[in-house]
């Protein structure tokens, strides 16, 4: 059996159903991902697995023990959450400490446990610091080494970096990563933002409207969209009709097609292209967005609008709205997509 197995999970407040049929299961150390829009039940379902909110139907199990009835305290789960949850009052030590002393350690011990975890979260010498005279990336820091200082059998991350900067951020999720990986801990991580996902993740479960639509390596779930929702949701797909593409590339499919800007290419003078690349299609440039090392254009091609992404390597070469250019397509990068 895996580590954590979920299976036919339900869960309604009143006569709305937040999700229902919730089926999967994670190995023991691995980093899952639930990703998708806000609403789509992914935080109640991490509430759930915490046993926070009490489920409706289904069972869950973790490391061959049925946890579906048993209370919080005694699940052994550690849970960070967005808006850190820190006492006021209490010192960083005595705030990661809480949870040991809670347990019955003593006080001494459990100093000496909270410090390795202050050290490994790198707030060594913010010991007898407060909540207020931290910043945001500290507080949440904090947060983590409290859940981390009571070895839970899962950690659970409720989108604890939406709140901070986007330099803190991205730090403080490498941060996560490494620690993640050191101590070997089975993690789910919660967020709407599909690049921190596709960054921390062994695999995503990507929900949508209280369902798993699809789970998978990053990597999979960006390439191979499994439907219209996961291809809109990730990566600024293409979506063409099927009777457009049918003409375009000489295809014969029944269903939308789903390109990647970044598979659209500019035709350059005199460059060779692969048979695995499309005869040119004239365009014109609608407009254009400077992405740091990417251009965005917003292309129009008969009456399609197309999204396409080129690296930025001369702001010599940028192209200006109704600037006439050619798109070439790789055809091995084309997905079918269904409803």
């Amino acid at each position: 059996m895996s580590y954590v197995k979920v299976s036919q999970l339900a869960k309604s407040f009143g006569d709305v159903t937040v999700f229902q049929d919730i089926n999967f299961e994670i190995e023991k150390g691995e980093f899952i991902t639930l990703l998708g829009p806000s609403g789509c039940g992914k935080s109640t379902l991490l509430r759930c697995l915490a046993g926070l909110n009490q489920v409706d139907d289904g069972e869950l199990w973790v490391d061959g023990e049925n946890i579906t009835d048993v209370s919080p305290q005694q699940r052994e789960i550690g849970m960070v959450f967005q808006s850190y949850a820190l006492f006021p009052n209490m010192t960083v030590e005595d705030n990661v400490a809480f949870g040991l002393k809670m347990k019955g350690m003593s006080k001494p011990e459990a100093r000496s446990e909270a410090k390795k975890m202050i050290d490994l979260v790198e707030l060594d010498g913010k010991e007898k610091f407060y909540p207020s005279e931290l910043s945001g990336g500290q507080r949440q820091r904090v947060a983590l080494a409290r859940a981390l200082v009571v070895k839970p059998r899962i950690l659970l991350l409720d989108e604890p970096l939406s709140a901070l900067d986007a330099k803190i951020r991205k730090s403080l999720r490498q941060q996560i990563l490494n620690i993640q990986q050191e101590l070997n801990l089975t993690t789910v991580f919660v967020t709407h933002d599909q690049e921190e996902a596709m960054l921390l993740s062994d695999r995503i479960f990507l929900m949508d409207q209280g369902s798993i639509v699809q789970q998978g390596k990053p990597e999979d779930i960006y390439t191979k969209p499994a439907n219209e929702f996961v291809a809109s949701f990730m990566g600024h797909y293409n979506l063409i009709e099927a009777e457009t593409a049918n003409q375009w590339f000489n295809l014969a499919s029944q269903e939308k097609v789903a390109i990647r800007p970044e598979s659209i290419y500019i035709r350059e003078a005199g460059r060779q292209y692969g048979e695995h690349i499309s005869i040119a299609k004239a365009g014109t440039v609608l407009s254009h967005q400077l992405l740091g090392n990417v251009i965005r254009y917003s292309v129009q091609v008969d009456e399609e609008e197309l999204t396409v992404d080129l690296l930025n390597r001369s702001s010599e070469r940028l192209m200006a709205k109704g600037s006439s250019i050619e798109l070439m397509f790789n055809l091995n990068e084309i997905q079918p997509v269904s409803v």
